[in-house]
């Protein structure tokens, strides 16, 4: 039986009481209550502090370019099936630099789970806005505040068709560990929002501005389109988290007939093999 000890490694370079701690211990809780052996997990990421993640959870792990995490854990996936395959970026890795990947990987829907530490600003580089930041907030680029309309990832995703969708906030560990749990088991792309403060540049959604204003509502259809989109637009005074919306659909692997059977990664394979397909361009 694996323990959330057995994942956590590495001195962290996250500053003190950022939201980062919480989604890495909620996460390996999450791996250990799966009973899944390091082996078994894979994080790709991208560049900024969420993105340091690989480096500090005892499992295979891909750190990758700005917004590119999605493409190499897809292929990881189709290599090898066995693989649990996580996603771990900031709000600018995904929606920001890695936009274009977020929407081709939705349609797509590998089985892949896809947690976004959202905390509305870029910080690894000082502090400047990122997709999700709110109109008005001042930051040293943006000297007289934001102008832009905030990205909503999740009304995107569910507009797009992704299959699970939901949202959590760092400083409710429980709730983040047993929604990580199920994205994990998903079998499909899963989006998981992890609303969490940035205690160095962004002094406007702290712990204290979510804690007025996160609720759970009451359980509902997780298949109820329009109510999911009702509830990942509310944004304010009124912040919901939960699992909006559950409905499978079938996968980008299951797809492909060469994906049956045993893993590719498994497969027997010899360079002499490719001679067949170079003789075909000659």
């Amino acid at each position: 039986m694996a323990e959330a000890e057995d994942y956590l490694i590495g001195e962290t370079a996250w500053c003190p009481g950022c939201g980062n701690f919480a989604i890495r211990e909620a996460l390996a809780d999450a791996l250990a209550e799966l009973d899944l052996a390091p082996h078994e997990v894979l994080i790709c990421s991208g560049i900024g502090q969420a993105a340091k993640v690989p480096h500090y959870l005892n499992v295979n792990g891909f750190n990758g370019l700005h917004g590119r995490a999605l493409p190499p854990a897809v292929g990881a996936r189709v290599a090898n099936t066995n693989l649990k395959v996580i996603v771990e970026s900031g709000d600018g890795d995904s929606y920001g630099e890695g936009g274009n990947h977020l929407l081709h990987n939705i349609r797509r829907n590998p089985n892949i789970a896809h947690f976004v530490h959202n905390n509305q600003i870029y910080g690894l580089t000082k502090g400047q806005a990122s997709p999700t930041s709110d109109r008005g907030m001042k930051t040293g680029v943006q000297i007289d505040g934001v102008r832009l309309t905030p990205l909503n990832p999740l009304l995107l995703a569910l507009v797009l068709g992704a299959g699970f969708v939901a949202r959590c906030f760092s400083g409710e560990k429980e709730h983040l560990k047993d929604t990580m749990k199920e994205a994990i088991q998903f079998p499909g792309y899963a989006l998981v929002d992890v609303l969490q403060p940035c205690v160095s540049f962004n002094k406007i959604n702290t712990y204290g501005w979510y804690r007025k204003r996160v609720y759970f509502p009451e359980t509902g259809d997780r298949q109820d389109l329009h109510k999911a989109m009702e509830l990942a637009d509310q944004w304010g005074d009124r912040i919901a988290l939960g699992i909006f919306y559950e409905k499978p659909r079938p996968t980008f692997e299951s797809q492909f007939k060469a994906l049956e059977g045993s893993p590719l990664v498994d497969r027997q394979f010899s360079p002499s093999m490719m001679v067949l397909l170079q003789k075909e361009f000659m």
